[in-house]
């Protein structure tokens, strides 16, 4: 799918240099993955971007260090069934269910308990930081997991062509922590930062970010700028 909405050239990439090591986020939500697709600037160049369905996120709480000793938000996100929670969750959050609950350490922030927070709090040019949970792939062996090249092809190896090799023929007793070998891969936390909000569609809700974000289809993805 193509996409053409009205961005400049000068949105394409974040401003690296703007983002110091003590940055405390100001603009958060959470959103689910929907697709990729691309983007035309105003130059006619391509932009791959990765379409995220931002909020509406509801604060649920806002902690200070005097209550909780820290200062963060936190919200809710997505309806959940009544029936699915127990009284004391649905105590806390006066009746309301969701499906997921964050928080998100930030200073003095200017929201209250109640606040709804949707896609229009980015715009176009915004440095964002996004964390979600990685494609899950099951047990892999190294070819794939770490691109080994595989055993020889010829004189007499025609079943290793996948296999790792040696891992060492004088360790005996057991496996360095570390090797690299067979096992489970993806669906870890993955941090991407960096990444530039190229367009927003603030009337349906999505965010459209440069570049690919982690997981598939439907993950759960937590943005800050």
């Amino acid at each position: 799918m193509r996409t053409c909405l009205d961005i400049s050239s000068e949105t394409k990439r974040g401003n690296v240099a703007t983002r110091a090591t003590n940055y405390i986020p100001m603009k958060f939500i959470l959103g689910t993955k929907l697709n990729m697709t691309q983007l035309f600037d105003d130059n006619g160049t391509i932009i791959p971007v990765t379409v995220v369905k931002a909020g509406p996120v509801t604060v649920t709480k806002v902690k200070t260090v005097g209550s909780d000793g820290y200062s963060a938000v936190q919200v809710g996100f997505g309806e959940q069934k009544e029936s699915r929670l127990s009284k004391a969750v649905l105590g806390v959050f006066a009746g309301k269910g969701y499906k997921t609950v964050s928080e998100f350490r930030t200073e003095a922030p200017a929201v209250a308990a109640g606040d709804v927070i949707d896609a229009s709090a980015f715009a176009a040019g915004d440095v964002v930081t996004i964390t979600g949970t990685s494609k899950a792939k099951g047990f892999q062996g190294v070819v794939k997991r770490y691109g080994f090249a595989g055993g020889p092809r010829t004189h007499g190896q025609k079943h290793s062509e996948r296999e790792p090799g040696s891992i060492g023929g004088g360790l005996r007793t057991h496996v360095p922590k570390g090797m690299r070998m067979a096992g489970r891969t993806g669906g870890e936390t993955i941090t991407v930062k960096n990444l530039s909000v190229v367009a927003v569609d603030a009337e349906k809700g999505e965010l459209y970010i440069g570049g690919a974000v982690p997981g598939r289809r439907g993950t759960l993805l937590k943005i800050v700028a």
